[in-house]
């Protein structure tokens, strides 16, 4: 539970800095080439960047949770059994009232 987490916090952290990283690199002129380009261009431009970059690692997120082993996950079984107790509950006030209707 603790590397899900921790592997969550990590790709939402980069989700923040990829983008902002990417802005800062454009409106700085740290990449060569750039100079050249209109404002409203060079706007157009990192912003459409900073959104690939976020797909990017969303990808990434999507890519290292289909890696994870599958039956890892497994629910507690109390919560199973806490789980049927009340479905078995909710299906047996149903039958008493559709009882009830038909009499």
């Amino acid at each position: 539970m603790a590397g899900a987490i921790n592997k969550f916090f990590v790709t939402s952290m980069f989700m923040w800095m990829a983008p902002i990283g990417v802005l800062f690199a454009f409106n700085h002129d740290w990449l060569p080439g750039l100079s050249q380009l209109s404002p409203h261009t060079l706007t157009l431009l990192s912003g459409l960047v900073a959104v690939v970059s976020v797909n990017i690692v969303m990808g990434f997120y999507i890519y290292i949770a289909m890696k994870e082993p599958v039956d890892k996950h497994e629910p507690h079984p109390g919560f199973v059994a806490e789980a049927r107790a009340s479905l078995n509950k909710l299906n047996k006030g149903k039958e008493a009232s559709m009882v009830s209707k038909k009499d």
